[in-house]
């Protein structure tokens, strides 16, 4: 599924986030940056030290990445140039400043992606996993948050792609850019 924002994509696609040969893939990295499980351990793994290694730089001048905010990093052994590192929120009911800490995350990441010239993102489902965001609302924040960037800022990637793992969150993402 595909629509236009500002004459900028924003693309539904299932598939396998290390596979993507955007410019940039975007990590749901914890705030230490050093690797976790899901997303985070498998662009990890795919990626090779370099990036655990640039991560630990970044960590050595700045500590741990705060929720809501990213940090970019080359890509190692992946297809794309470069990692954002996103740390999303951990759900907690709702009415913890979950919304707007997960919007900040696309925003973030796509400001950095605008600021390193990236023409063209990938992002999974940022907090879906482990840290437990109810997809469909995930879903609708994530969309929210992007098209709105594409909409309103000057320096904005020409494509933005969710890759999403299966069915149900790929439907969600779906329903989400249909209410849009």
């Amino acid at each position: 599924m595909e629509r236009e924002f500002a004459g900028r994509k924003l693309q539904l696609v299932p598939g396998d986030i290390t596979k993507e040969t955007t410019d940039a893939i975007v990590n749901a990295a914890n705030s230490s940056l050093l690797g976790g499980g899901g997303v985070d351990g498998a662009i990890h793994r795919a990626g090779g030290a370099a990036i655990l290694e640039e991560c630990k730089a970044i960590r050595a001048r700045q500590g741990e990445c705060p929720t809501g905010k990213a940090v970019i990093t080359g890509g190692g052994r992946l297809a794309a140039r470069f990692v954002i590192h996103t740390v999303g929120p951990v759900w907690k009911g709702g009415n913890r400043g979950e919304e707007a800490l997960l919007a900040s995350c696309y925003r973030s990441s796509l400001r950095l992606a605008a600021e390193n010239g990236v023409a063209s993102v990938s992002f999974p489902s940022v907090s879906t996993g482990v840290y437990g965001y109810p997809v469909k609302e995930a879903a609708r924040v994530a969309i929210g948050a992007v098209a709105e960037f594409l909409e309103n800022e000057e320096r904005a990637p020409e494509l933005v792609r969710f890759v999403l793992f299966d069915g149900i969150t790929l439907q969600a993402y779906r329903d989400a850019l249909q209410e849009r």
